[in-house]
């Protein structure tokens, strides 16, 4: 009973102890503070600030659009007569594309054209021959009642003598001085007609004879235009892109009939945000690239919309690329970067070692001679996708923590290490950390280790 006793205390007695040294242990591992012991020291890797160019670059998806389109639509619906090019082929500007059927259009140009030129006949005949014609009778008609007026001021003057004398009745002076008024009344309406006749008559005959060779005119020019509609032009150089009918079909009117395309340069079209836009003009540099293409397709920034887009609130902006690359297509979804500003000798540091604080403030973590971390607000600038620019609070040289920086404390006690080795032995590694460090052929694991 005794013996059985001692065994329990002995087990007892070495299960405690060994709970004690695994603490123990433990706490040593994990760096807990204790009397005599030293506190947590943190592993870390440093890239001292350095100066360096540094470019705000902008990324974005956009749209590849040809440098001009037309999609081109009959102004009259009529049945395709013939096509005069394919889908594929090269056109210019004013090049015949297509014709519609234009008999009807025909016949009431040639009818028009024949009423216009005889409203301009009519035009030359009034101006050269009626409207002198038409003076000449009212001056005429002024003379005749001048002289009528002056015999019949004769006829009165004479029979007013007589009667005065008594040898006329005054019937006869009565009859004489109403025939006088006649006469005067119709010299006066002569007069009137023959200044209206200056004044204005020839003016009013030219006017109306010009009003019907003008409305003559406009008719003849509707027919020509409507005719002319049956002709389907191109109003760019460019490419055939599409064509959906064919002759005999019917073309409707305002309905696209075929497109145009000038991809001889090409336009991307994306939309960024304001505060990216502010900072983009016009001949900015870019870069065009597409999945598949080895090489990236130069350009640069031809618009920066002056307004927002009122559904997403962001900006247009346009690159056109520089030189034709065949890979690139109307309509193909492209990648591009956008060079916005470049700053020369800039004071870059790790973009991965820039932090921000709870009110939003940018920090790096420095490396202090006294093997410590120190907290270091700084201004920064330009970001790329490696490294930032940094304004103020630190200078060249300095020791930026660019990895194990990460909600460390500012005092921390660090430890600088190399950057990571390549990855060529990292299957000899594995072994070592599963298995224990190999000596002599044999893997000696932590449970031998403590054994011995």
């Amino acid at each position: 009973m005794k013996s059985l006793l001692k065994m329990r205390l002995g087990a007892d007695f070495h299960f405690v102890s060994r709970s004690v040294a695994l603490f123990a242990i433990s706490a040593l591992a994990f760096g807990c503070s204790a009397p005599g012991k030293k506190p947590l020291v943190a592993s870390v890797q440093v890239t001292p600030a350095t100066v360096a160019p540094i470019s705000d670059v902008i990324s974005a998806e956009a749209v590849l659009s040809p440098l001009q389109q037309a999609i081109i639509t009959p102004k009259i619906t009529s049945t395709i007569k013939t096509f005069l090019v394919q889908r594929g082929s090269r056109v210019r500007q004013g090049q015949l594309l297509a014709v519609l059927e234009n008999a009807d259009l025909t016949a009431a140009a040639e009818q028009s054209k024949g009423e216009f030129e005889q409203a301009e006949a009519g035009y030359d005949m009034s101006t050269g021959a009626s409207i002198p014609q038409d003076l000449q009778k009212a001056e005429l008609d002024a003379t005749t009642a001048k002289i009528s007026l002056d015999a019949a001021q004769k006829v009165y003057d004479s029979r007013k003598d007589l009667f005065q004398q008594g040898a006329l009745p005054r019937r006869d002076l009565d009859t004489a001085e109403v025939a006088l008024s006649q006469a005067r009344n119709q010299y006066e309406v002569a007069q009137r007609q023959l200044e209206d006749r200056k004044r204005l008559g020839q003016k009013q005959a030219l006017k109306s004879a010009s009003g019907q060779l003008a409305a003559a005119k406009g008719k003849y020019l509707a027919a020509q235009a409507a005719l002319h509609y049956s002709e389907i032009r191109s109003p760019i150089d460019g490419v055939v892109t599409d064509r959906p009918q064919f002759a005999g079909e019917l073309a409707t009117a305002n309905q696209p009939l075929m497109t145009v395309m000038n991809v001889s340069k090409l336009i991307a079209k994306l939309h960024i945000a304001q505060t990216e836009a502010a900072t983009l003009k016009v001949g900015v540099p870019a870069e065009i690239s597409l999945a598949g293409l080895d090489e990236t397709v130069p350009g640069h920034v031809t618009l920066v919309s002056p307004a927002l887009d009122p559904g997403s609130t962001t900006v247009e902006v346009w690159v056109e690329s520089l030189k034709p690359n065949p890979a690139l297509k109307p309509g193909i979804s492209v990648h591009l970067s956008l060079t916005a500003k470049t700053v020369k000798d800039a004071l870059v540091v790790p973009a991965a070692a820039v932090f921000k604080n709870a009110e939003g403030a940018d920090f790096v973590m420095l490396a202090g001679s006294d093997d410590k971390a120190h907290l270091r607000t700084v201004t920064a600038g330009i970001r790329s996708a490696t490294t930032a620019q940094i304004v103020d609070g630190v200078k060249a040289g300095d020791k930026v923590i660019s990895s194990g920086g990460y909600a460390l404390p500012d005092g921390t006690a660090i430890k600088v290490e190399e950057a990571a080795a390549p990855e060529e032995d990292a299957g000899d590694k594995a072994d070592d950390t599963a298995g224990g460090k190999k000596e002599g052929g044999a893997a000696t694991t932590p449970a031998q280790k403590e054994k011995e």
